[in-house]
């Protein structure tokens, strides 16, 4: 997760970017959780279509 934290502070991906590194059941190889998300934007994580 630490390499997330620093990519989003140093703006090298932006919040729609860091979606696509959530684990979810359509997206089964993400890197972080909906939870380390939050903690890492300051968002609630929502599946957007």
């Amino acid at each position: 997760m630490a390499f997330w934290i620093l990519a989003y502070n140093m703006k090298w991906v932006t919040k729609d970017q860091l979606r696509l590194a959530v684990k979810t059941e359509k997206n089964p190889f993400g890197e972080i959780t909906p939870e380390e998300f939050k903690i890492i934007t300051g968002e609630d994580f929502i599946i957007t279509v």
